[in-house]
């Protein structure tokens, strides 16, 4: 067994943080359990990882594609009726015997298809649609304005928390060496936090600190009392509401996937298997389901984290696993990290999903894509305003009777950068240059 270190444990810490936020917020924003799905996140990730054979370092998180469908079931504001949360777990349930249903077509169909489907001419944009669809998080979470608002001296204090905690994490990341270097977003969340400690003194003015989820927060969370935990119920309306919305986020997977291991620099399509990273996602997530959370998928944010650090041992994910079940069942130190201002997550943010939209860059610079091909250009050029338009309007929302199903953009630029990769005749010199070209047609 490996022995780990004091700065391994604190590199996990850090993934815990970078996950922290998205994943309780799926609950907060439909009335689920944040402690049942800190909890579920967790075993769904130890779940990834036994499912994956241990070496793709991915974390489980709330998925928000299913936010919608989750609304339409437990109800919003005052209409939602905590009763329902079984009928949502059926639901959730259902989507995850999807993703294994599609697990088993990408074992019989092979990975040189899905390759053929996903060269880096469509991978690349993909990859950078990930990250700046999670750009306007980040400004908002920095500044803290409401669109259409006027800036204000609270929100100029909040930019410069930002660009402390962003100061210190680049500082840090170039640093030579030390601990300084290898913890770059620990140190920075640190630093921020603490910033925010003083200038909340009187005496500099008095920056907000909202201390309440602590107090509020009881210290063991109990299973099956006060919400932690129940037992699904299966409706036919629920899962027709919410299972097919897994097609969709099975092309998030690949994207996920394929960004994973451009950071990573490995083929997880060929080792473990794509068929075995979407087991993974459907076993965590039908977990979930049972459990009484929202359903999980991989992470984008840890995968900011691999990049930023460039430490990519598998086990301090599941160490960061470990964690979150922790907080799970701990509710005074789950409701402590729920204290980190917004302004320092957003130092931290605009440099997780800057890296990420960096990496697809430069997937498409090291593959050598011939950027003089008008066939390549026109893929790209679809793709990124396809997705990158879609993330403005919030996807397609389609209805179907009382049904409504929101389409994201990820999902509709992928499936226009496929379609026009197989469709647009290759360009006389564009297989010359590219590395993986897809063959030309007769």
């Amino acid at each position: 067994m490996q022995k780990l270190t004091a700065q391994d444990y604190a590199l996990s810490f850090q993934h815990l943080l970078a996950m922290f936020g998205s994943t309780v917020l799926v609950p907060l924003i439909t009335g689920i359990s944040p402690a049942v799905a800190l909890f579920t996140a967790g075993v769904g990730t130890l779940v990834f990882h036994l499912c994956t054979k241990g070496i793709v370092p991915v974390f489980q998180g709330s998925s928000f594609a299913f936010i919608g469908a989750y609304l339409a079931i437990l109800g919003a504001g005052e209409a939602f009726n905590a009763s329902n949360i079984p009928l949502m777990q059926g639901g959730v349930i259902a989507a995850g015997a999807v993703y294994l249903v599609l697990a088993l077509l990408v074992k019989l169909v092979g990975v040189k298809v899905i390759h053929r489907l996903f060269p880096s001419v469509v991978t690349g944009p993909i990859i950078i649609i990930i990250g700046l669809s999670l750009t306007g998080v980040a400004v908002t979470d920095a500044i803290g304005l409401a669109p259409g608002a006027p800036f204000t001296m609270t929100n100029l204090v909040n930019l410069a928390i930002a660009v402390f905690t962003f100061a210190i994490i680049a500082t840090g990341m170039n640093w030579r060496s030390g601990i300084f270097k290898v913890l770059p977003l620990l140190i920075g969340i640190l630093a921020g936090y603490i910033l925010c400690l003083i200038l909340s003194l009187p005496i500099f003015g008095g920056f907000k600190m909202d201390f309440s989820p602590i107090a509020n927060a009881s210290w063991l969370n109990i299973p099956y009392k006060n919400g932690f935990f129940s037992i699904p119920k299966f409706d036919m309306r629920a899962i027709l509401t919410i299972a097919p919305i897994a097609l969709v986020t099975f092309m998030e997977h690949i994207g996920d996937i394929t960004t994973n291991g451009a950071v990573v620099g490995k083929d997880f399509f060929k080792d473990p298997g794509l068929h075995r990273t979407l087991m993974g996602d459907g076993l965590a997530t039908m977990l979930a389901g049972f459990f009484g959370g929202p359903a999980n998928t991989t992470y984008s944010e840890n995968t900011g984290v691999l990049a930023t650090t460039r430490n990519y041992n598998p086990v301090l994910l599941r160490v960061a696993a470990c964690f979150a079940i922790i907080l799970g069942l701990i509710g005074k130190f789950g409701a402590f990290l729920q204290t980190i201002p917004g302004p320092v997550k957003g130092g931290v943010e605009i440099v997780l999903f800057g890296m990420i939209a960096a990496i697809g860059v430069r997937t498409i610079v090291e593959s050598a894509l011939n950027m003089t091909s008008n066939r390549n250009l026109c893929i790209m050029a679809a793709t990124l305003c396809c997705g990158l338009g879609l993330v403005i309007n919030g996807g397609i929302n389609l209805q179907f009777g009382e049904l409504t199903f929101n389409v994201s953009a990820l999902f509709v630029s992928t499936v226009v950068g496929v379609l026009l990769n197989l469709c647009l005749p290759q360009d006389a010199g564009a297989a010359k240059n590219d590395k993986d070209a897809a063959p030309a047609k007769n």
